[in-house]
């Protein structure tokens, strides 16, 4: 199938293309050896929240820190 690049860098992915993919809103682009692919991707509140502490550097031990911390009386 032809795709064509917009002036905005946008892509319109066909129809017939896009119906395995029903539902998926975000794909993950990457460049792999001169091709473009796409890969769907399911993004949940979660899935925002563990990027989120990765980017920060929390690990699951300042977690646990944090909740006793907070717990203790």
């Amino acid at each position: 199938m032809v795709v064509k690049l917009l002036s905005r860098n946008q892509l319109t992915l066909p129809k017939a293309l896009m119906a395995d993919f029903q539902g998926t809103e975000y794909f993950e682009a990457a460049n792999d050896d001169g091709r473009i692919t796409l890969t769907p991707l399911r993004v949940t509140r979660m899935d925002a929240v563990h990027r989120k502490l990765a980017e920060l550097g929390v690990t699951e031990a300042d977690v646990a820190d944090a909740v006793a911390w907070a717990r203790r009386p």
